[in-house]
């Protein structure tokens, strides 16, 4: 076995102590600008000499963890790196090489130290409750876009993968970029896979009903008797409304026509330039009040069921407070999916809606500027950015695959524009003023909100990964409305623990008493069940069918006859 001499033992401190300055300087070339950002200094003009110690103690820390990087990787360079940076397991270092390779185990435990070192700066940095959550939001944006994952340079699977291909998939890889520069978002399915109409919201159905706003979907019976009370659906206004209506298997449309529902669906139109100045007024009176009435008018009702989902609940409950301001009684029963009344904590998207912004852009939004569907996309995806965008990056633009066939992500990226007005309504109103929480602090078609005087059975369904509609701030629901509620928590996030049929059998939800005011005792004495919630709540809402009837023979009647098939003309429109 060879030994060391005294020169070569010079030689090798003399090669340590430069690698040690080289970590020392690329530590203050990554640190110095997240320091001068996150220090009370550049906040507020004044440092604290305590915070001026922790930044300090942190940033030594740091620059320890990445010397002690280096000398491992320096002593180890043929062999595999003993780790030195935090445990994690990340699956976009999921890549044997990022352990076995020594140079991309540096990278990721590089990364990996700097990212600790970011957040601990951001929880060291006193700021008002707000303001910090915006800066911890927006440091997780930062550090997950300079994950060397996101690099052909950096990532071995796009290395090897090019390799094995002889370069076609960096081919393949601009090809995609390109088309989705062009189209302006990243593609996260098959473009191909799915139509409109043919495999993808194809429940049988006619549209029996059509103004500027909406379109009404009247579903064909599947069952020979009905309830006497239709159940008339509002889904969000911000996407597609097929979202409940994807392929057979897991459409809940199907699902409550399969029950014995006359079922009516709103189709929100993706507003037109020349729609622009509609207001939230009008989506209460041309959408969901208009389409309640033609399913009374249709189903020979003096009553019906409504079910909301997201921002369609948010506008069901608007309109319910409204009829119950009038001493209106038509909707018996009320069921609302992860839907937010009260907008005390927004979650991630609250980073977004500032007055800031508001201000900026009001005045050009209530001279009838649209808000863009792509826009609301590129927001919603930011919530999940690895998820809904790096990893596409990788796989579409690095790696040149083609994006698997997938109906939800085919529906996240089919978005729809919303009117000035209308969204600076929602957002002053709702995000940054918190209102509709309020007994008679906005007036809604000219009468005063009471969300407690809406007094009809209330089934809250909140999923309890929800990025969007934060299941502890949809449990805030039952503070607010009137009647006998009911409770439930789906596992899985905003979309798929919603589009959670009971076949195949999967995740789980929870479901108890809904009593006391704290959600998380609430969650604690909660029974889990395995499966879909798509059964309790049939189950649920079988109790306000108000009898039953011989099923109808066709969609529509004389007075509202059919205008044609199913799933109409809206749902296609590219709002231009």
């Amino acid at each position: 076995m060879p030994t060391s001499t005294p020169a070569s033992t010079a030689a090798t401190t003399s090669l340590a102590a430069h690698w040690q300055d080289a970590a020392n300087g690329w530590a203050r070339f990554w640190t110095q600008p997240v320091v001068d950002v996150l220090t009370p200094a550049a906040v507020n003009g004044a440092t604290p000499p305590a915070q001026d110690d922790a930044v300090a103690r942190l940033t030594r820390h740091y620059v320890d963890q990445l010397g002690a990087l280096w000398r491992a990787t320096l002593a180890h360079a043929a062999d595999r790196v003993p780790e030195v940076a935090p445990a994690t397991d990340d699956r976009r270092f999921a890549a044997p090489e990022w352990r076995s390779v020594a140079y991309f185990s540096w990278l990721r435990q590089a990364w990996l130290i700097h990212a600790d070192y970011v957040r601990a700066l951001v929880q060291a940095t006193p700021l008002p409750a707000a303001d910090a959550r915006r800066l911890e939001f927006f440091a997780a944006q930062y550090l997950d876009a300079i994950a060397p994952s996101n690099f052909a340079a950096t990532n071995p699977a796009v290395q090897k993968r090019a390799i094995a291909s002889a370069g076609a998939s960096l081919l393949h890889g601009a090809i995609n970029f390109a088309s989705d520069l062009r189209q302006g978002r990243v593609t996260m399915s098959d473009p191909d896979a799915f139509e409109i109409g043919r495999n993808i919201a194809t429940t049988p159905g006619s549209v029996v009903f059509r103004n500027d706003l909406i379109e009404v979907l009247q579903y064909d019976a599947t069952t020979p008797t009905v309830g006497k009370r239709p159940l008339v659906i509002i889904p969000p206004c911000i996407n597609k409304y097929y979202i409940l209506d994807l392929g057979e298997r897991n459409s809940l449309v199907r699902h409550a026509v399969n029950a014995g529902h006359t079922t009516f669906m709103v189709s929100w139109r993706n507003i037109p330039a020349r729609l622009g100045t509609l207001a939230w007024d009008d989506y209460l009176q041309q959408g969901v009040l208009q389409a309640i009435d033609v399913a009374q008018r249709i189903g020979g009702s003096r009553s019906v069921n409504a079910l909301g989902f997201c921002v369609g609940g948010t506008l069901l409950a608007s309109a319910l407070a409204v009829l119950a301001a009038r001493d209106d009684r038509r909707v018996a029963s009320v069921t609302l999916l992860a839907t937010m009344l009260d907008f005390a904590d927004p979650g991630d998207i609250g980073v977004y809606v500032t007055p800031e912004f508001l201000a900026m852009h009001e005045a050009a939004f209530m001279c009838g500027q649209r808000m863009r569907g792509s826009q609301l996309a590129a927001a919603f995806s930011s919530l999940r950015v690895n998820d809904l965008v790096w990893n596409y990056v990788v796989k579409n633009y690095l790696e040149g695959r083609t994006p698997a066939a997938f109906d939800l992500l085919y529906w996240n990226g089919d978005s729809t524009s919303l009117p000035g007005p209308m969204y600076v309504y929602y957002l002053r109103e709702m995000y940054l003023q918190n209102r509709l929480r309020e007994r008679n602090a906005l007036t809604m078609l000219g009468e005063p909100v009471d969300l407690s005087r809406i007094r009809c059975p209330a089934y809250v369904l909140a999923t309890r990964d929800d990025h969007i509609v934060p299941w502890r701030s949809a449990w805030r629901t039952m503070a607010l409305l009137g009647g006998d509620m009911t409770f439930v928590l789906g596992a899985s996030g905003h979309i798929a623990g919603v589009v959670n049929p009971p076949l195949p059998p999967r995740r789980n939800f929870w479901t108890g008493a809904a009593t006391g005011s704290d959600a998380d005792a609430w969650l604690e004495h909660a029974r889990k069940v395995d499966g879909s919630w798509w059964p309790h709540w049939s189950a649920w809402l079988a109790q306000f069918k108000a009898g039953t009837r011989k099923a109808p023979r066709q969609a529509g009647n004389a007075a509202l006859p059919p205008l044609g098939p199913a799933p109409g003309r809206y749902v296609s429109e590219d709002g231009e």
